[in-house]
């Protein structure tokens, strides 16, 4: 078996999660257009900021929350990819996340 390229984590047989030391996680949908996958992943990112500036404060739920709404856009959280429709996928990922600091705003079509 060969090994994956160094920036891309190795993947099961069925391309369905990732390995990351040893441990088994959700592979983001492959289907999600490659502008909007890097945007989520933004937008992933920044609510991973913020739950980390935001810790044991009345805010952390919030951003908690944030990065929930992006990992079920990404799909690697919520209904398995590979469980849904084309049509479902593509509403999942094109649905309005919300995006921290934009005081209430959202990505995608929303």
């Amino acid at each position: 078996m060969s090994e994956p390229p160094m920036n891309e984590p190795e993947r099961t047989p069925d391309g369905r999660y990732v390995v990351i030391d040893g441990r088994r996680w959700r592979a983001t949908d492959p289907a999600i257009p490659e502008e909007r996958r890097a945007e989520l992943t933004r937008i992933l990112m920044a609510w991973r900021r913020e739950v980390g500036r935001t810790k044991g404060t009345d805010e952390e739920a919030a951003s908690r929350a944030g990065v929930q709404a992006a990992k079920v856009a990404l799909g690697e959280r919520g209904t398995p990819w590979w469980e849904q429709s084309d049509a479902e996928r593509e509403e999942r990922w094109s649905a309005g996340v919300p995006v921290p600091g934009a005081g209430g705003g959202y990505s995608g079509a929303g």
